[in-house]
């Protein structure tokens, strides 16, 4: 059983800073794939950085040379330093992360989401 575990959002001005974390518990292996969404009211679900093994950070352009991603224990607990923040990031955040526990089928869990929101 894997669970997804969020922390660090709240409130913050624009400009501001926060750091989100992801930790796994319960994991029956490694993910090689992890990554942040965020939801913004009234708006889809969408990417916000994502890493798997052997692979360099991805981010979207909204985020990118302002948010960074990094990976550690054993690849099981992310972070997202958000630096620079704007109101337009207000959304709760998901962690997200895609283990692979047999060769038939992955397996994709997500956290319960953490909420972040900007003021102007």
């Amino acid at each position: 059983q894997v669970q997804l575990v969020e922390s660090g959002g709240g409130l913050v001005q624009a400009g501001g800073s926060l750091k989100l974390s992801c930790t796994a518990s319960g994991s029956i292996g490694r993910f090689y794939k992890m990554a942040w969404y965020r939801q913004a009211p009234g708006k889809e679900r969408e990417l916000v950085a994502g890493i798997r093994s052997g692979s360099t950070a991805t981010y979207a352009d909204s985020v990118r040379g302002r948010f960074t991603l990094s990976r550690q224990n054993a690849e099981n607990t992310l972070y997202l330093q958000m630096n620079s923040l704007k109101p337009e990031d207000t959304a709760v955040y998901y962690c997200n992360g895609v283990a692979r526990p047999t060769v038939e089928a992955d397996l994709e869990v997500w956290g319960q989401g953490t909420l972040v929101t900007v003021s102007s």
